[in-house]
């Protein structure tokens, strides 16, 4: 509905009612006892003039499903007789509803199946025949065998593994899978169950993958090795989603729905692997040589690259074993003509071309990109790449960095890369729209230290990149202070020591707000709220709850310590380490909604608060909860609570450990604290703080809307998944079982 204060109707319609009153009223109006009752009245009238105004210009919108209100999808979705999914999955039942007829027309084809991933749950996913994976002997009407789509190896349909492969061995359970298993007639449970001829797989990709540019990579000793994250943690690489028939939407043409194939391994958002990123093929052709003839390469030597012309080159050693073997080698394989020769014989459909530079890319002086060609793929376990010729070398898997030739990089230069998670929590590259209605008085970029006099006390400081701050300045004058990270942007502000935000003597009620920063430490530091505050607002932050770096050494936690009187503290889609009240600081009213608490420190409680009142909805908290009253909705307390007032509050749709004392618990369940309820635990990794598969019934659906419990309730995947289901039963061939198997549900991935 259009917004009122655009529309202005109310007010039209007012004066339009009130100029056909006649005057001698509108005077008595004036002058009564109660003056203002007839206009009050004319008023309420106009109020629902307004209403029905916009419900009559509403009536062509609403016969078209992109534009309709949501209360008139169902009706339209009578007009095609569609079984409509949960009216809490909006999003999917609309394009449930506007696709309908689109589905039915190729109902039971594995494009539909593969769309309806997309269109109902938001997903990426791959939907495989098993069938096609079982083992058996060959026959004359099987279909000539051909070049595998999407797979790095060439093993024959219907063969047996081949053990000297070791990146078929790497593929295997995976959509990509090259090996033929013997059939498994079991029911599907994890790996069991899952090859049988009517077994029909949907490999889910439900993280989601974000771009991160212009990033400060964590450098270590030397200024050769780094860390992608710039807190020194190791963190897998991740391919963003690029399906080759979004091309033509991308460019702004129109979307050719008949040039649908399945996706390759590397258009797929899931973890980057060495063997995509090394995956390179070259092919030699006759634009090429007449390019490296334009550029000064003699006739000779061009007449024997003619004679490889047509020819694919599976690795670059294979070329450069060719082109060894030619009489003019040497003038082929001079560094200038070898580089042009490599990267103008890179084909398109091979992992390198299709991620270097779009999914990953690291410079060599600000402003300027390591090329293709000089970028490799390896194994930094050690920190050493053996026998490496090129500038770079990358480790997606661990997120790691050597520059192996030519000495470090230039100061200031930076990566872009893209990493996963399950969710819009914490400090991220994801939309965050509000901040643009603010204008900054200060802004700063290129990362650097943040004094105190770049941070205004009664206005907006905003830092417009995703580089490494710090030191940053402690403020002891806050009167309205908001320091925020501009839109789709990530900035790692880095203490030096306690940053102290005090708003003096003089100033009462002061209000604070930080947006979109990712606060990491130096040492044992913390940030401290010091004064009297109003309102202080953390929304879409990361506190660094700690952890260790790719070395092994200890990356402490940043906790919120609050010595402050704060009547109210308000935490919104946030990951943070310990918060703790000290020195007499108190909180009147605590609220933390679609957020996560962590304490890694034994005997430190990750939520401390011995007055006023805790609300939580949609929490998962890791550590003890120590309170005076908590009402509690959809939180998932992994450690002990203690609750004070147990006779206020209340506990439901919740779930803590047994011996914990709760108020009026309502539809809350006891939980182990040893079972495996996580993917991960670990701040950085994809899977950090989301349930496992093998995580209780209970937990996975036992929130009041039939979602999970805790901070990703929000994202409704269980109904979103059920959603997908009932769309597949209708849609998907008789006979056929649909198994689901989540793909980027790992911690990490090893080489």
């Amino acid at each position: 509905m259009p917004d009122k204060a655009r529309d202005y109707f109310e007010r039209y319609y007012a004066e339009k009612l009130w100029a056909l009153i006649p005057a001698v009223y509108r005077h008595e109006d004036g002058i009564a006892a109660n003056p203002g009752v007839l206009r009050a009245f004319v008023e309420i009238l106009a109020e629902q003039a307004a209403i029905l105004r916009r419900s009559h210009d509403r009536l062509w919108e609403d016969q078209f499903i992109e534009l309709c209100d949501d209360w008139v999808v169902p009706y339209l979705g009578d007009l095609v007789a569609t079984r409509l999914v949960s009216a809490l999955n909006l999003r999917g039942r609309r394009v449930d509803v506007a696709k309908t007829i689109y589905y039915r027309r190729r109902k039971g084809t594995l494009r539909v199946l593969e769309e309806l991933i997309g269109d109902i749950a938001g997903w990426e996913g791959v939907v495989v025949e098993l069938f096609r994976r079982l083992g058996r002997t060959r026959h004359g009407l099987d279909p000539a065998p051909g070049k595998l789509a999407g797979r790095l190896t060439g093993a024959l349909p219907g063969g047996w593994a081949d053990l000297r492969r070791p990146h078929g061995a790497a593929l295997a359970g995976s959509p990509f899978d090259e090996f033929h298993h013997t059939a498994d007639m079991r029911r599907h449970r994890g790996v069991d169950g899952r090859y049988a001829i009517p077994k029909l797989a949907f490999y889910l990709y439900r993280l989601r993958v974000l771009r991160v540019e212009g990033v400060t990579p964590h450098a270590r000793a030397g200024n050769l090795t780094f860390t992608f994250d710039p807190s020194g943690r190791d963190v897998p690489l991740y391919m963003p989603r690029n399906r080759a028939q979004d091309a033509g939407t991308l460019a702004g043409q129109p979307r050719d729905w008949d040039a649908w194939r399945q996706a390759l391994e590397w258009e797929l958002p899931a973890p980057m692997h060495c063997r995509v990123l090394g995956h390179a093929e070259y092919l030699i052709d006759e634009a090429l040589v007449q390019q490296l003839v334009s550029a000064g390469l003699a006739s000779a030597a061009a007449d024997d690259l003619r004679t490889l012309r047509g020819v694919r080159f599976v690795s670059e050693a294979r070329l450069r074993e060719t082109l060894a073997t030619l009489p003019q080698h040497a003038a082929l394989l001079a560094p200038a003509v070898y580089a042009s020769l490599l990267a103008g014989a890179l084909v398109a459909d091979c992992g390198k071309q299709a991620l270097l530079p779009g999914a990953v890319l690291v410079e060599d002086a600000p402003g300027v990109a390591v090329p293709p060609v000089q970028t490799a793929a390896g194994n930094l376990r050690d920190w050493v790449a053996n026998a490496a010729v090129e500038r770079v070398v990358i480790d997606p898997e661990r997120g790691r960095l050597l520059f192996a030739v030519g000495g470090p990089p230039a100061a200031g230069s930076s990566v872009t890369y893209h990493y996963a998670f399950s969710g819009e929590i914490g400090a991220g590259t994801y939309s965050r729209g509000r901040v643009e209605s603010r204008t900054p008085s200060f802004t700063h970029q290129d990362g650097g230290a943040v004094p105190s006099a770049g941070l205004a006390n009664d206005g907006v400081t905003q830092l417009e990149d995703s580089a490494t701050y710090g030191p940053i300045g402690d403020k002891l004058q806050v009167r309205d202070l908001t320091l925020q990270a501009a839109n789709q942007q990530r900035p790692y502000v880095r203490l030096e020591s306690n940053w102290v935000l005090n708003t003096g003597a003089g100033n009462q009620e002061s209000e604070l707000l930080l947006d979109g920063l990712w606060l990491g430490a130096a040492g044992n530091f913390a940030v401290i709220l010091r004064g009297d505050y109003e309102r202080v607002t953390i929304r879409s932050c990361t506190f660094d709850p700690g952890g260790s770096d790719a070395d092994g050494n200890v990356i402490p936690p940043v906790p919120l310590v609050i010595e402050a009187n704060v009547e109210e503290l308000v935490i919104e889609q946030s990951i943070m380490g310990p918060i703790r009240t000290h020195a007499g600081g108190d909180v009147a009213r605590l609220v933390v909604e679609d957020s996560i608490v962590q304490s890694q420190v034994h005997g430190v409680a990750a939520l401390a608060l011995p007055a006023g009142e805790a609300r939580m909805n949609r929490v998962t908290v890791f550590g003890e909860v120590d309170v005076h009253r908590l009402w509690a909705s959809e939180a998932l307390l992994v450690g002990r609570v203690d609750v004070t007032d147990t006779q206020a509050g209340c506990f439901r749709f919740s779930a803590a450990p047994r011996g914990s004392r709760l108020p009026r618990p309502y539809q809350s369940h006891w939980i182990a604290a040893s079972g495996h309820l996580f993917t991960s635990r670990r701040f950085g990794q994809p899977g950090y703080a989301q349930l496992s598969e093998a995580a209780p019934p209970e937990l996975l659906r036992g929130a009041e809307n039939g979602s999970e419990i805790g901070a990703f309730s929000a994202l409704l995947n269980p109904v979103k998944l059920d959603s997908l289901l009932a769309k597949v039963a209708e849609y998907s061939p008789f006979g056929l079982i649909p198994i689901v198997i989540p793909e980027t549900q790992e911690e990490g991935h090893g080489h």
